[in-house]
């Protein structure tokens, strides 16, 4: 309690990537993600490979499709699960410098970590785990 009657929130400064993250507008970056993709759709369908081209460079090194892509990866049923890298991005301030790691200079691919998952009639299915690095 402070001296006014409120209850305190935190202790402490927030970080600053942990504050970036929080305070995302995420259903504009979700709109923004979604435009660019039905650009590409549309120069696709319309055999604008050198567009859609340009197209997938602007969003594969977007912010958005960035913030947007490990939304979904550290975000889902299976957050808490690591792949092969043993990494798992379970903090806000941990999302946001993820994000900011992701880079196209230098990157190899790694591979799933296959896990195999009982099914409704018995059997198993395969499920493949990806890094969250490389």
């Amino acid at each position: 309690m402070t001296a006014n009657g409120a209850k305190a929130l935190d202790t402490g400064a927030p970080s600053h990537a942990r504050v970036m993250w929080d305070q995302a507008n995420w259903s504009r970056i979700a709109a923004d993600v979604k435009r660019l993709q039905m650009r590409i759709a549309k120069a696709v369908r319309e055999n604008g490979w050198g567009k859609a081209k340009a197209l997938q460079h602007l969003l594969t090194r977007s912010h958005n499709g960035k913030m947007l892509a490990v939304k979904r990866v550290t975000e889902n049923r299976g957050k808490r699960t690591p792949g092969v890298d043993g990494r798992v991005w379970s903090s806000p301030a941990a999302r946001w410098n993820g994000m900011l790691s992701l880079r196209h200079r230098g990157y190899r691919t790694m591979p799933l970590r296959r896990v195999y998952i009982p099914k409704s009639n018995g059997k198993k299915r395969p499920l493949g785990i990806p890094t969250v690095v490389s």
